[in-house]
C-alpha cells in the first residue's frame, strides 16, 4: 500500500488531479491489489506479470462487470506502473502486453495523424482571406479539440497570443482554458492581424462574407470539403476532427486526465473511449515497421 499511496500523493501534488479523480484512481489499485493478494499471498506490485493482470480481466467479466468500467481500471493500473517505471520501483511493465476489453460500442471516427499531416503540409489552400481563414479552423480544430459550437462561440479576444492560449466557453457556460503551440500562434496572429475589427469589442473570430458570426453548416461544409482531399473516412466532421484531437494526444503519450481538462470533459468515463488501439492497428503498426514481419 506504501507505493500506492506515493502514487496517489503524487497525482495530487505533481499532476493537481481533481480528489474524485484521485479516489477513483486509489479505488481501482485497492480492488486490484486485493485480488492478487488473494490470487497468491506471495505476489506483491514489483512480482505482478501480464497474466496476473489477464486473469484479472477474466474474473471481472465473469461477475459481469461491464467492459468499460474494467477498462477504466486498466487506464489506472497504466498510469501507476507507468509511475513506478519512471520511480525505478519496478524495471519491467507488465501492462505492455495487456489489451482492453472489446466493449462492443461503436468507436470514434478519427483521421490518421499522416493524413492530417497531408492536409496541412500538402493541400493548398486558396489565397486570400476565405483560404486563410478555412485552414485556420481546421488547424484550431486539431490542435486544441474544441467543439464546433464552441469554435463557433469564439470571439478575437478570447485568443491570448502571447500567453499562447484560447478562451473556450463550453456547454453550461463553462470555461476553459485551452493552451496552443506555435504553429497555431503564428496563423492566428497572421489572421486576426488583418481583420479591421479586431478591436472591437466581442468582435466573432471566425465570419463569413457578410462578416457576421460563421454559422454551423459553413463550418461543417468546410470540413467536410478539406478532409475528402486527404482521407476515405466515411464521417468527415467537426466532431472526427474532435475525436482526431484526442487520439493523437494520447497515441503520443498524454495522460488520460490532462486529455479529459483539455476535451472539457466532467467524467474520466467520457475520456475512456479514446484509449482504444485494436489488435488490427497494432498488427498493421507491425507488419509496417518490423523487417521480419
Amino acid at each position: 500500500m506504501e507505493l500506492v499511496k506515493h502514487f496517489l500523493e503524487y497525482l495530487i501534488a505533481d499532476r493537481g488531479y481533481s480528489p474524485r479523480t484521485v479516489a477513483t484512481y486509489r479505488d481501482d489499485l485497492i480492488a486490484f491489489g486485493n485480488y492478487f493478494r488473494k490470487l497468491d499471498g506471495g505476489l506483491t506490485w514489483q512480482t505482478v506479470d501480464s497474466d496476473v493482470v489477464r486473469g484479472w480481466i477474466v474474473a471481472e467479466t465473469d461477475r459481469s462487470v461491464s467492459p468499460r468500467t474494467v477498462k477504466r481500471a486498466l487506464s489506472s493500473l497504466r498510469s501507476f506502473f507507468r509511475y513506478l517505471v519512471r520511480t525505478g520501483a519496478i524495471t519491467r511493465n507488465p501492462m505492455l502486453r495487456v489489451q482492453n476489453p472489446k466493449t462492443g460500442s461503436v468507436l470514434p471516427a478519427f483521421v490518421r495523424e499522416q493524413e492530417m499531416d497531408r492536409l496541412f503540409d500538402d493541400v493548398v489552400f486558396p489565397a486570400g482571406g476565405k483560404g486563410q481563414r478555412d485552414r485556420l479552423i481546421l488547424l484550431t480544430f486539431y490542435t486544441t479539440g474544441v467543439r464546433i459550437s464552441e469554435l463557433i462561440g469564439l470571439d478575437v479576444a478570447d485568443v491570448s497570443l502571447t500567453a499562447g492560449e484560447l478562451k473556450v466557453t463550453g456547454k453550461r457556460d463553462k470555461q476553459r482554458i485551452i493552451p496552443f503551440g506555435s504553429e497555431l500562434a503564428r496563423e492566428m496572429a497572421a489572421y486576426i492581424g488583418g481583420r479591421e475589427d479586431r478591436d472591437v469589442f466581442g468582435a466573432p473570430l471566425f465570419t463569413n462574407a457578410a462578416g457576421r458570426r460563421i454559422g454551423q453548416a459553413e463550418v461543417r461544409r468546410t470540413v467536410r470539403k478539406y478532409l475528402s482531399m486527404v482521407t476515405m473516412q466515411k464521417k468527415k466532421s467537426p466532431h472526427v476532427l474532435r475525436h482526431t484531437f484526442a487520439t493523437v494526444m494520447l497515441n503520443n503519450g498524454a495522460e488520460i486526465e490532462a486529455v479529459k481538462e483539455l476535451l472539457g470533459h466532467e467524467s474520466l468515463s467520457t475520456t475512456q473511449i479514446y484509449t482504444h488501439t485494436t489488435f488490427a492497428e497494432l498488427k498493421k503498426e507491425y507488419e509496417h515497421a518490423h523487417p521480419r514481419a
